[in-house]
């Protein structure tokens, strides 16, 4: 006897689940410049490696029969899939059935997925578009009660943070437990226009009388609540992109960098990149004059392999650099401050966002490489406001947990506090110094005339006294004084700093897989 019967009803349960939230929803997705679940799981993983689990659960709608007559399937789909050849658990939310709410769903399968990667030691990507909370007010009349509100499975969304690359894709607007589950996360993209984050949304907001102003058009009202403008500028969301394909395609260079789980070590990658190029171009990128501004980016396509730089948290904490690149294929992370923004002074948010990126590092074995110009940790009314020290000293500990290897080129300024936190000085100091270099206690200029006030108030000409000071504390200041005392271990011509950032490379990651 056959099982026929029963494989004509999988296969019909099957073709009801890809209907998703019907014909019409599905279209109202598309309406709103929106791909649909499963396009999305298409999109994303290797062409057809997706393999979903529990694809027809859901709630099943049946006759007087009792014989099958529908299924509004659960909102929320999951597998095993690639990405890069490498396998992963994608996830995606289903807006078209009520709006990706977890009330419309079994929130045993968002549990499964989120213990199927810490357990197999699988990264994990979350597409995210909707609530994915505990459903609408209605939703207790039905129960008749309320309760304390508890998300299941959270517990594994912890641990994965601990255990696997997690990366999350807000790809709608995102309130409430669809929101935490975006920022529980070491990755995270907003698509410009169609994204939007919040703990709860506009009209709740607004009924809520807080102090908000609504707005009559509803989708600007989302974008003024909860835009790409505001989370990828408070740090609340790491990158914005134009488009979905656009973040499908930085998830995917996102992982490339990362190991499948802690423990293994992330790979190396071909590299046709010569590693002894020594580019002309960076013998005159650091300006003779002080207060001059140079890219630091255009250093870092100059020094890593080529094409390779891939910035993470542009818009916020700007007075530094954070991105993953290779040296001779060798995955790294690398920190970078950025003189055109603050002069490169370390604020509260850029301060934060070194240590999360050096904790990062740290988790997934990359080796650091840090390229200093900081003139400081912020000074004023504002950046004590806004506790500057306290995560200036936050990143500072990150830097000197950390366990990976670091190496550290120094380009101009390394003042203060902050200058000593670009190293762990306790360590082997694997550093290397432009003649550009200018560093100390605090910076010379600025405390002169109160240093010298005595000797400037008796002379006749306390301009050109002035001026004899400068010019004495310039040789005194010379980065050639700092390497006589082995203050400085080696300055070099900058053309060298890739071929030697590449030997650190091999040896950071020789010592990384012994």
């Amino acid at each position: 006897m056959s099982w026929q019967a029963e494989l004509e009803e999988l296969r019909k349960r099957e073709a009801l689940a890809e209907q998703m939230g019907g014909e019409e929803k599905v279209a109202r997705q598309h309406g709103r410049g929106k791909m649909d679940a499963r396009a999305r799981l298409a999109a994303l993983c290797d062409d057809g490696s997706f393999r979903e689990i529990g694809k027809i659960a859901g709630k099943g709608h049946y006759d007087e029969n009792g014989d099958l007559q529908g299924v509004t399937p659960a909102p929320f789909l999951f597998g095993k899939a690639l990405i890069n050849g490498r396998p992963v658990v994608a996830t995606a939310d289903d807006f078209t059935i009520r709006g990706g709410a977890a009330d419309a769903g079994i929130s045993r399968k968002m549990v499964q997925a989120e213990k199927m990667a810490h357990e197999l030691k699988l990264p994990i990507v979350r597409m995210i578009d909707g609530t994915g909370g505990g459903g609408s007010v209605k939703t207790l009349e039905q129960i008749g009660a309320t309760y304390i509100p508890a998300v299941p499975g959270w517990g594994d969304v912890v641990e994965n943070l601990d255990t696997v690359p997690v990366v999350a894709l807000a790809l709608g607007p995102t309130a409430g437990l669809g929101a935490a589950r975006t920022v529980a996360s070491h990755y995270s993209i907003m698509v410009r226009g169609l994204s939007q984050i919040f703990a709860a949304g506009p009209a709740v907001v607004g009924a809520m009388g807080a102090s908000y102003e609504q707005n009559a058009d509803h989708a600007r009202a989302k974008e003024e609540l909860g835009g790409a403008d505001i989370h990828t500028r408070n740090g609340v969301v790491d990158d914005e992109v134009g488009s979905e394909a656009e973040a499908f395609a930085r998830a995917r260079h996102f992982l490339s960098f990362m190991p499948e789980h802690v423990g293994q070590l992330a790979r190396r990658s071909n590299c046709t990149d010569p590693v002894h190029r020594k580019e002309e171009a960076l013998l005159s990128l650091v300006p003779h004059d002080p207060k001059a501004v140079y890219s630091m980016r255009r250093c870092m396509g100059l020094v890593f392999d080529q094409g390779t730089v891939f910035e993470i948290g542009k818009m916020w904490g700007r007075a530094a650099i954070t991105a993953l690149a290779r040296l001779d294929g060798w995955p790294v992370a690398v920190v970078a401050s950025d003189p055109s923004y603050l002069g490169g002074s370390w604020e509260a948010k850029t301060s934060e966002k070194v240590e999360r990126f050096v904790k990062l590092a740290d988790q997934f074995r990359l080796p650091i490489v840090h390229l200093v110009d900081n003139p400081g940790f912020m000074i004023g009314r504002e950046a004590e406001m806004a506790g500057t020290i306290r995560y200036g000293v936050q990143a500072m500990n990150a830097i000197y947990k950390a366990s990976v290897p670091l190496a550290s080129i120094v380009l101009r300024r390394a003042y203060g506090i902050a200058g000593s936190a670009m190293s762990n000085a306790e360590r082997y100091q694997y550093r290397f110094c432009w003649p550009s270099g200018d560093w100390g206690s605090l910076p010379i200029a600025g405390g002169l005339e109160v240093a010298y006030k005595s000797e400037l108030e008796a002379s006749d000409d306390p301009e050109a006294e002035l001026e004899a000071i400068r010019e004495r504390l310039a040789k005194v200041t010379s980065p050639f004084r700092s390497a006589e005392r082995f203050n400085v271990e080696d300055i070099i011509d900058p053309r060298d700093t890739r071929p030697l950032l590449c030997e650190f490379a091999e040896l950071a990651w020789r010592k990384l897989e012994s």
